[in-house]
């Protein structure tokens, strides 16, 4: 799996407390490995989100991404909590 990231999500990335940084280093390192593993709450999204997928980083963080192939790229949107990113 080949992992991308938009200019947006490292931008979104870099405002988070350390902490939370490290949640989300952790919930891509757990991704990495397997991608549905029941902590990370993967789903795919509805409505004007359709064809986008989240994830949980822990609490109220969510990562949002796009999936091409079958996850075998994988490009990161957004992140941050569930009111800034929906």
């Amino acid at each position: 799996m080949r992992i991308d990231v938009r200019k947006s999500f490292l931008k979104q990335y870099r405002k988070l407390s350390k902490p939370s940084q490290e949640r989300v280093a952790n919930a891509m390192k757990i991704f990495q490995q397997n991608p549905f593993d029941e902590r990370l709450k993967n789903h795919a999204l509805v409505g004007e989100a359709k064809g986008k997928r989240s994830m949980s980083a822990g609490f109220d963080l969510r990562i949002i991404f796009t999936v091409e192939g079958d996850y075998i790229i994988v490009v990161m949107i957004a992140v941050g909590t569930h009111n800034q990113i929906y």
